[in-house]
């Protein structure tokens, strides 16, 4: 906060105006660190005692939703945006200052910065020589841009560096490659090539039904009632091709993080149900080719909308229900593979 004659005016407590215009209490836009805000307040000289100082920049993140692939990326895309407009090191400290659990996620979380911690394990006042308050996922531009109409087109950072528009962005792009990093999955620094002497590779991601956290209360349903028989059909109908093709079978629930994001770097085609295993194709490489399977009962624009920011060609069947036609499915991938000379 901007420094005040008067120490007391940072007092946030007794101006919910403020607290109001920033960090609204209804909606979606509800923000979990407003009780952490409305508690600010300046202590005079002298009256300051900590157990510990911290001294490294540090990320305070709540973690919105801490077992669903789609929300926990969109706060790995908070905090590593938040890490980049402040100038932070590459991979800051994280603190969780939420009450949630923890995950099989959080292994990310660990790979992609340096140190995480929990706030609830502090056993008495800690002070930070630099914290940075990270936004929720929900109030960052990746989950905006999905109800807030904007334009803005994916490119490369050197493309940007070389011709500036203020219409395309790589931030997209730079994330995705960082997640691919802390995997250890570049070579020499940069995305590996796909390999096509073996075929290309049609990555299914399957879509299974689950809660997303202990508390969750709502209706589980299917996304795509026939999916096992769409996948049964696609690798039946890819063996007729007159191009060798591998058809993955993508279980992203079984697999490591870093076989999914394996998977997903040599994948030429990626298919699937509306669901969170796509929110991967934040790390997917230029020249991959989307195909979203889209039930009438979940219309959401995500993935479109990723494609678009990251420039994947993407293509979309709308189903009248949750139920796939095989022609239909096997039509489209057909248009596809004949854009990469299959």
């Amino acid at each position: 906060m901007p420094p005040q004659r008067d120490a007391g005016q940072l007092d946030l407590r007794g101006h919910p105006g403020f607290l109001d215009a920033h960090v609204p209490t209804n909606g979606i836009g509800t923000h979990t660190m407003r009780a952490l805000l409305d508690s600010a307040r300046v202590v005079p000289p002298g009256e300051l005692h900590c157990s510990q100082w911290i001294e490294e920049p540090t990320l305070l993140v709540t973690r919105f939703e801490y077992a669903n692939l789609f929300h926990t990326i969109t706060d790995w895309y908070s905090a590593y945006v938040s890490s980049r407009v402040t100038n932070l090191p590459d991979r800051p400290n994280v603190v969780f200052v939420d009450g949630h659990c923890k995950a099989p996620l959080e292994q990310t979380w660990e790979a992609l910065f340096s140190n995480v911690t929990y706030a609830k394990s502090f056993s008495g006042p800690v002070c930070f020589r630099h914290a940075v308050l990270s936004p929720l996922g929900y109030e960052t531009a990746l989950f905006k841009g999905l109800s807030e109409s904007f334009s803005c087109e994916g490119a490369s950072a050197q493309s940007l560096r070389n011709k500036p528009d203020h219409q395309k962005t790589a931030r997209l792009s730079e994330f995705g490659e960082m997640i691919i990093a802390s995997f250890d999955l570049l070579e020499d620094g940069i995305v590996p090539p796909k390999k096509t002497s073996n075929g290309l590779k049609i990555l299914f991601v399957r879509r299974e039904d689950y809660l997303a956290h202990p508390r969750h209360s709502g209706k589980v349903e299917s996304r795509l009632s026939n999916e096992q028989e769409v996948f049964d059909a696609v690798e039946k109908w890819a063996k007729g091709q007159k191009c060798k093709i591998n058809v993955v079978n993508g279980l992203f629930a079984h697999m490591s993080m870093k076989e999914q994001l394996q998977a997903i770097l040599e994948a030429s085609v990626i298919i699937g149900a509306h669901g969170a295993g796509l929110t991967h194709l934040v790390s997917a490489t230029p020249d991959t080719k989307v195909l979203e399977i889209i039930s009438s009962f979940y219309r959401r624009p995500h993935f479109g909308l990723i494609s678009h920011w990251k420039s994947l060609e993407y293509h979309a069947i709308n189903l009248p229900g949750s139920y796939a036609s095989i022609p239909d499915v096997t039509n489209e991938l057909g248009n596809i593979l004949k854009g990469l000379g299959c």
